[in-house]
């Protein structure tokens, strides 16, 4: 398919094709069409009008198709299921027995064009059971056309043009495929269905618009709902021609271009009426000749006779124009029922219906003929049964128009009956019970109930869009036409149209000349560009221009340049019209960029979406209306309520309101009525936009016609308006603005004010009376004051059941029915607690519970709920996200944490919790910072000194230099802490960005450690296993074989070691729990003390002379408890061993124990180091010796960062609109060097490698990844064990996760480090543990799946600058690149502190329980006051004392600080005594009882074994 639609044509091709359109042009001209022979011509002068009269067109029975009988069609097993779906069906008519063999035996596109009633649904139902056959899901899947199931998307999605259709086709379908076991669902502005009756669906009926929005926001994810269709039928796909024919464009284009960049099947079968160019529209719906079917009018299962009458008179005069209409009408019905048939009366307005069958009921009976024709009561036959039998329900319809025409014989039928009553009067019509039937044209598209005499009395319809009286389109004409004749009773039918004088030419004309349609998608181009930008297909000016080769615009744009603009010249230099196209699209670009919807780089071509942009695609508003708001935000930056309506009613979507002479006084009428003043008289679309919105929702129904219609109008369009820009102030941090929009929004959809009582959500339960005197109890009419109307009804729940009932008026019954339901209203319990990170970043930990009964008929499944944290003075938002509460986790709580910038004149914040559904429900929460004390902010970063590198000779052992023979000289972070490392035993702690060459630091010292204590045993602390993993490989090489020998073990949950092993020991490499666990022991000696044999092997603990602790920074994660514990107590071994040895030895030596800590760049480096044990306060030489912390800059290899923000609440479709920035990325950045790419999960590993490959497929070079040849990665790939790595490896991409086995890994990893394959997707935890540098590092996605939690959770800072870190590769590149894609409100939060990091805090509170409770098991505690000098021993309280109100103390001052340490570990004594794991005597002696040294021996929670032995004795 290469470019697409007619791209891939040559000029000769082009050039071939418009000559041959030439005869055909030259005959339309040439040929003066006229009208069928025998067409009579007839003038009535009493009444005024002229008639044409067209025959019915004479049928050829030898020119159809011989019918097809089903018992001999369906004869393959797995088809017997197929021709179920045709119950009470024995034949296809010619016209469906043509098309059965493309339509059910192929998979090709499929047109149908053909008059309306010949059966072209049933040609859709042929195509619907040969795709549920093809795919698995009847009879067993398809074996006969390639075999196997068809691997394509398994739903069927049928586009009808109105919601009417949609529901007759819902309606049809089911009744056909229920019986298979097929669901069959409606999704349109009326229908909305739930992710799970979506995913159940099998087929889904919608409409153009509504599948639109659908595939818009699909994006690249899998299992969204619009990348699951692998069937489209489009019904009635000549509406191109129409004003929403942009609509079908968009959505056939973006299908096309969908199943080329995934290479999966996709069938398109359009279904169509009578067209003059067929050929164009299978052109643009790429269906191949055989698939291409086109009938004629003598395809009609009824032969069908037209009438055109063309009343004469003055136009204006519109009373003598209805009037004469209606007697024509009644000539028309008044025959038809003569010769006993039933008639149905097509008009434009609801009020029309009732009061065209008054007139013809008012003329029957002048003329005495109502008895005679019309009414059915009390006639021999089945008419006069019918009636009988309808008598009883009639009297029950509460429609009393129903019941009285219906004594006349005659229906009603509009869309603003009860679903009941249009029901009824359709099965009275079908049954006879009613002979003439008056409507509105909804019914020729929707419910399928033919008469054989139609009549459509008038052409003038009202178009709220334009806002005028417009012609009827021939094509609504031929579908009502298409209703005369009964298939099954009638040889004939009869088609009238009654117009005017004037309009009657130009139908006459139109049927005879019929004018190809062309396209109006140029209107709307701006619109659907945006969309197609902000679903990530169009990233460039090329791509739209390519996307718009694939519409029905440019395949017409090739046939009739003319019509577009395009001269012969234009059209001669440029036959593919590419230039044209690039025009269309630049202009279109500039339009957007102008309005901020996108962004536009003019000179590169670049697109890109804008969050104005997102939200105006998803909310389906226009560039225009975007423009409006823009302007209306620029005049009044704070608006209040009136302006924010004024502004919604600025709307495009409102433009074509007309205000009316007519209409005025009832305009003036509800004005008055209104709540918010307009301030000025209705003279414009706006300010009539303003009245009738106010009057839907206060209930005012209007009562004009077009009121009514202007009003439906309003209400279907207001209330998304007023969301759209809802979302753009929310992401324009306007708080006050977005309150009111939010309010707006909801009151249209509920249709009752913000300032009126939320329990009008119950009205239908409670009464609106009842409802209105609880109201009265405030003011709440307009202006509404400070009426808070949620806090005014929850008092009601303070009072007593019969004072409510008082209140109400009521009976005292009513009382506490109605506090039920104030209990039923959605809000929260907010529990906030603020804490400061550095003097200018608050972090805000709040806790949202329900404080509301669920009930699943209010409140469904889930409950959302807006917050955001606002500023109390200048109502700017810091932070915004939507919350959910769901029926599954409720009652349970929802915990968010967030950052919030900090000013030296912020007082107070304001956070606000605002229902997204619920009138009236919005809770406010202020947050003093009055008494929090924010922290001094003291950073100590080290100078890099210009040295010169030393030589690896520097160490003065050769065995030692051996180590190091793949470097010759030290980098100039370790050239600057050689001496102090390798010549000293003080403790060191180096912070220096990842890749600085950390690990060689450690290596340095664990020399100098055996250089002086043979026996010494070093411990090195990774934090995750794969980083101990990738340790123990690399030093078991190094340190393990020739020179050194050494014994490296590692300890971790998966490995166990004897005693004899530990013993001899030079190197442990250690997770923190394992040491933590095996610490605790280090009193315990073999000499017969202790009690248990595992203890015994612990004494190796005591030869501990260095501790090496990697990526110390972790401390403030959730097990840097665990590393305080570790390194607390090797402090207090260390000092213990001291006193054992030399008791006179002095304190300001260094300690027994060297500790080294490595650690990235970090803010608070005197409080690590001294935890650790160097002295930072000291005014000697040595003072901060072994205190290194470098700068972020100072990387071997120089990483540029880009951060990029991308919309989308929910994770996956997130994911998946990111996969083509990564793919840009890559060919930007490193198309030819490694590249690796960070995800979250094994699942979005494939998903991401899938995509590249498929976006590499669409650029022509699938295997651009890929550094070796073909045959040698086949042969590589028949040895992986992974499908999915098996799949992506031939094409140069590798996936790398937990769940590869260790073999496919290390084939990975070999395959990557040499080139062969360039593109590694990995999970995270790849960062910490192999150490697989790349040119270009891609983090995809700041957030993982947290298990616990249940929920998406943001990695901590310190892990994207691992990954980060990854970039350049020290040797090869001279520089890195990094490219951090993130959802777009965490944007400008990386930007600013991803170099700039927080401070480390503690982590101990979680854990400080299980902490002392291992120490007084071990006996290294025997009192508080002991748990008090612990503590002062932790990192923990250096923090409280740096940062007071963090941990809640009350200031820095010894005092307190002190006073605080005390109450905490009074308060964790008194938890440990409470669980049973300690006892405290009269003394204050604190003693581990056995259940507390069972907890520490068997690394326990200090709950778990108190629940245990409770739950034993159960």
């Amino acid at each position: 398919m290469g470019d697409g639609g007619l791209m891939n044509r040559s000029e000769d091709d082009l050039r071939a094709m418009q000559a041959s359109l030439a005869p055909e042009g030259s005959r339309i001209l040439s040929n003066e069409p006229t009208l069928p022979s025998g067409t009579l011509r007839e003038y009535n002068d009493v009444i005024g009008y002229e008639k044409v009269i067209i025959p019915a067109p004479r049928l050829d029975p030898d020119s159809l198709h011989e019918r097809l009988r089903l018992d001999e069609i369906f004869v393959n097993e797995n088809e017997i299921d197929c021709a179920r779906a045709f119950k009470g069906t024995d034949s296809l008519n010619p016209m469906q027995s043509a098309v059965f063999e493309t339509a059910f035996r192929r998979r090709e596109n499929l047109l149908v064009c053909a008059p309306t009633g010949a059966g072209k649904t049933n040609v859709a139902m042929t195509a619907v059971t040969a795709h549920f056959r093809d795919v698995g899901l009847l009879g067993g899947g398809n074996e006969g056309d390639g075999g196997g199931v068809l691997e394509t998307g398994r739903k069927v999605v049928y586009i009808a043009p109105m919601k009417a259709l949609a529901q007759e086709v819902v309606e049809k379908f089911s009744s056909k495929l229920k019986p298979l076991g097929l669901i069959v669902r409606e999704l349109t502005g009326d229908m909305q269905l739930t992710r799970a009756e979506a995913q159940a669906a099998n087929v889904i009926v919608t409409t153009p618009e509504k599948w639109d929005v659908v595939t818009r926001k699909s994006g690249a994810d899998e299992n969204s709902l619009g990348n699951q269709c692998g069937l489209l039928i489009i019904d009635e796909v000549h509406l191109l021609a129409d004003d929403r024919g942009a609509v079908i464009e968009s959505v056939v284009a973006r299908l096309h271009r969908l199943v080329e960049s995934r290479q999966r099947q996709l069938r398109i079968v359009g279904l169509s009426a009578t067209l003059p160019n067929y050929k164009d529209v299978a052109e643009f719906l790429q269906v191949p000749e055989r698939g291409l079917f086109y009938f004629g009018p003598e395809h009609r299962p009824v032969p069908l006779q037209q009438t055109f009458v063309g009343v004469t008179g003055n136009i204006k005069d519109r009373f003598l124009i209805e009037n004469k209409m209606n007697d024509v009408c009644y000539d028309i019905v008044k025959d038809s029922l003569a010769r006993g048939y039933q008639v149905m009366v097509f008009v434009h307005s609801r009020k029309g219906t009732g009061d065209t069958a008054t007139a013809l009921a008012s003329r029957a009976t002048a003329a005495g003929e109502l008895d005679r024709y019309f009414i059915t009561q009390g006639k021999d036959g089945g008419p006069g049964d019918a009636y009988k039998r309808y008598t009883d329900r009639i009297k029950k319809s509460r429609n009393r128009e129903v019941s009285n025409h219906f004594y006349n014989g005659m229906g009603i039928h509009h869309a603003g009956m009860l679903r009941g009553d249009r029901k009824l009067t359709e099965t009275m019509f079908a049954d006879g019970a009613i002979k003439v039937l008056c409507c509105t044209a909804t019914l020729a598209w929707g419910v399928n109930l033919p008469a054989h005499t139609v009549v459509v009395k008038g052409t003038d319809i009202y178009n709220p869009e334009k806002g005028k009286m417009v012609d009827l389109s021939i094509l609504d004409v031929q579908q009502i036409f298409g209703r005369a004749g009964r298939p099954q009773y009638d040889t004939s039918g009869e088609a009238n149209l009654i117009t005017n004088h004037q309009a009657l030419n130009r139908y006459l004309d139109k049927l005879v000349r019929a004018v190809p349609i062309e396209s109006s998608f140029v209107k709307q181009l701006a619109d659907h560009l945006n969309a197609e930008i902000v679903g990530g297909t169009v990233t460039n000016l090329q791509e739209a221009a390519t996307w718009l080769s694939y519409t029905y615009m440019y395949v017409r744009m090739l046939k009739n340049p003319l019509a577009y603009g395009i001269s012969a010249d234009q059209k001669a230099d440029d036959p593919s019209l590419r230039g044209r196209l690039l025009e269309l699209v630049r202009d279109a670009a500039t339009t957007l960029s102008q309005e901020k919807m996108v962004s536009f780089d003019p000179r590169s071509g670049n697109l890109s979406m804008t969050t104005l942009g997102r939200v105006a695609a998803h909310f389906y508003i226009q560039a225009e209306s975007v423009a409006s708001f823009n302007d209306a935000m620029e005049i009044s930056p704070f608006p209040n309520d009136i302006d924010v309506l004024h502004m919604v009613c600025t709307a495009n979507e409102f433009e074509n309101l007309r205000v009316r002479q007519e209409e005025q006084k009832e305009l003036d009428d509800l004005q008055a009525k209104c709540p918010l003043a307009l301030g000025g008289p209705v003279n414009d679309s706006a300010t009539k936009a303003f009245v009738l919105m106010q009057g839907y929702i206060s209930r005012q129904r209007p009562k004009g016609f077009t009121l009514i219609s202007d009003t439906n109008y309003i209400a279907s369009n207001g209330g998304r308006v007023a969301r759209a820009i809802f979302e753009m102030c929310l992401h324009d941090n306007k708080a006050g603005t977005a309150l009111k929009l939010l309010r707006l929004a909801k009151s249209i959809d509920n249709q009752f004010w913000w300032f009126q009582t939320p329990l009008r959500h119950f009205e239908g339960e409670i009464g609106v009376n009842i409802i209105k005197a609880i109201e009265s109890r405030h003011h709440t009419g307009k202006g509404s004051g400070g009426y808070d109307s949620l806090s005014s009804t929850l008092e009601l729940l303070e009072m007593m059941p019969d004072e409510v009932g008082q209140i109400c008026r009521a009976k005292k019954a009513i009382g506490s029915k109605i506090q039920r339901f104030i209990g039923m209203i959605p809000k929260p319990i907010i529990s906030c607690n603020v804490q400061p990170v550095t003097n200018s970043v608050l972090r805000f930990q709040i806790e949202l519970t329900p404080d509301f009964e669920w009930n699943g008929r209010w409140h469904g499944g889930a409950v959302f709920f807006w917050l955001w944290i606002e500023d109390a003075h200048n109502e700017r938002i810091y932070h915004q996200e939507q919350v959910m509460f769901t029926k599954k986790s409720y009652p349970d709580s929802v915990n968010l944490e967030m950052f919030i910038p900090t000013f030296t004149n912020s007082t107070q914040y304001l956070l606000r919790i605002v229902s997204d559904s619920w009138v009236g429900v919005e809770l406010i929460h202020p947050i003093s910072l009055e008494h929090t004390r924010m922290p001094e902010q003291v950073v100590t970063n080290t100078d890099l000194m210009d040295l010169t590198p030393l030589p690896t000779t520097a160490l003065q052992s050769e065995k030692y230099e051996q180590l190091f023979s793949r470097i010759e000289t030290f980098n100039p972070v370790q050239t600057q802490l050689f001496h102090v490392l390798y010549h000293t035993d003080a403790p060191v702690l180096l912070g220096a960005p990842t890749g600085s060459g950390k690990t060689v630091v450690g290596e340095l010292a664990i020399l100098r450690m055996k250089r002086i204590h043979r026996d010494g045993i070093c411990v090195y602390i990774a934090p995750l296993k794969s980083l101990a993993r990738e340790r123990l490989k690399e030093w078991s090489k190094r340190f393990g074989g020739p020179p050194m020998h050494w014994k490296v073990l590692e300890l971790s949950g998966d490995t166990r070691h004897d005693r004899k092993a530990l013993e001899s020991a030079d190197i442990l490499v250690c997770t923190p729990e394992k040491w933590d666990l095996i610490s605790r022991g280090w009193r315990q000696t073999s000499n017969g003390k202790s009690t248990s044999g595992d203890n015994n092997k612990r004494s190796f603990v005591k030869r501990v002379r260095l501790l090496v602790i990697d990526e110390i920074h972790l401390l403030g994660e959730e097990r840097g408890a665990v590393l305080e514990a570790i390194v607390s107590r090797t402090r207090f071994i260390s000092r213990s061993l001291q006193q054992n040895q030399d008791p006179n030895r002095s304190v300001d030596n260094p300690e027994m124990v060297r500790i080294v800590g490595l650690s990235t760049a970090v803010a608070n480096p005197l409080d690590l180091a001294d935890w650790i044990g160097i002295d930072t306060t000291g005014t000697q030489l040595t003072a901060r010796q072994g205190l290194y912390n470098f700068r972020p800059s100072i990387r071997p290899v120089p990483t540029t960062v880009h951060v990029q923000g991308y919309p989308g609440k929910h994770y996956c479709p997130r994911m998946a609109t990111m996969n083509k920035p990564c793919y840009a990325a890559i060919k930007q950045h490193s198309p030819d060097r490694p590249s690796l790419i960070f995800v979250a999960s094994r699942r979005q590993t494939r998903l991401t490698a899938f995509d590249l490959i498929s976006f590499a497929a669409r650029d022509e070079d699938p295997k651009v990844f890929l550094g070796c040849d073909d045959s040698y990665i086949e042969a590589v790939s028949t040895s992986i064990q992974d499908e999915a790595l098996r799949h992506t490896i031939v094409f140069g991409i590798g996936l790398h996760h937990a769940g590869l086995s260790s073999g496919d890994r290390d084939i990975v990893e070999r395959l990557y480090l040499s080139g062969e394959i360039r593109v590694l997707v990995a999970t995270a935890t790849l960062a910490w543990g192999v150490n697989l540098p790349a040119r270009l590092v891609i983090v995809k996605g700041t957030e993982y799946f947290d298990g616990k939690l249940m929920r998406y959770v943001d990695y901590p800072l310190t892990d994207v600058l691992q990954m980060i870190g990854r970039a350049g590769r020290p040797g090869f590149d001279t520089e890195g690149t990094a490219v951090v894609l993130v959802e777009t409100s965490k944007k400008n939060f990386y930007k600013k502190f991803l170099y700039t990091p927080f401070p480390v805090e503690s982590c101990l509170r979680g854990r400080i329980c299980e902490n002392l409770n291992a120490e007084i098991a071990s006996g290294t505690l025997n009192s508080t006051m002991d748990a008090v000098g612990y503590l002062i021993w932790t990192f923990f309280a250096r923090r409280v004392k740096a940062n007071p109100s963090y941990y809640g103390a009350k200031s820095s001052s010894p005092e307190h600080v002190e006073e605080f340490l005390s109450s905490v570990a009074t308060e964790t004594l008194n938890k440990l005594k409470e669980e049973g794991c300690i006892e405290i005597d009269e003394n204050d002696d604190v003693h581990a009882s056995l259940l507390g040294k069972a907890t520490s021996e068997f690394y326990l929670n200090h709950r778990t074994a108190k629940q245990m032995q409770f739950g034993l004795r159960q």
